[in-house]
């Protein structure tokens, strides 16, 4: 098993979502909060919120380009300093948590990890135009006929 932090560990489970784009444990810090929400009388005893810190700019798991594109798409996850923050308390058990925000992280990293398709630059097509500007003739000439000078009483 890989450990987190001081006493924290990861399981066999995270070890293979970390194939995904690896990120070695190493570079994870964990805090732990009482979670709000269901709980019971249990929810005044335990830390089971979790949230990981991961620093993106210091990381030397993720390519240059990766790095640059989360930082274009999730600018509000990153702090000044560059450090990544995700948070979860959907369960009620720290561990469960712990594998929901590197989950959670890997989501976003793959959504950056293949580079968007570059938009071919077109023209609209000559009987696109020719129906958008009937069209925009139609509409004008309906609110001619509302107009005051197109009518007699």
């Amino acid at each position: 098993m890989l450990t987190i932090g001081k006493d924290h560990c990861l399981g066999v489970k995270d070890i293979n979502n970390l194939k995904k784009i690896e990120i070695p444990s190493t570079e994870f810090t964990f805090t732990f909060a009482r979670s709000s929400g269901a709980g019971g009388q249990n929810i005044n005893k335990v830390n089971s919120k979790a949230t990981l810190y991961w620093n993106l700019k210091e990381s030397s798991s993720c390519s240059k380009i990766i790095k640059d594109r989360f930082s274009i798409k999730y600018p509000n996850m990153i702090s000044d300093e560059g450090v990544v923050q995700i948070v979860s308390q959907k369960n009620r058990t720290q561990k469960a948590n712990i594998d929901d925000c590197i989950d959670k992280l890997h989501a976003l990293l793959e959504t950056v990890a293949i580079a968007p398709k570059i938009r071919k630059v077109t023209k609209p097509k000559r009987g696109a135009i020719e129906r958008r500007l009937r069209s925009k003739k139609k509409d004008s000439d309906k609110k001619k006929l509302r107009s005051d000078k197109g009518r007699t009483f």
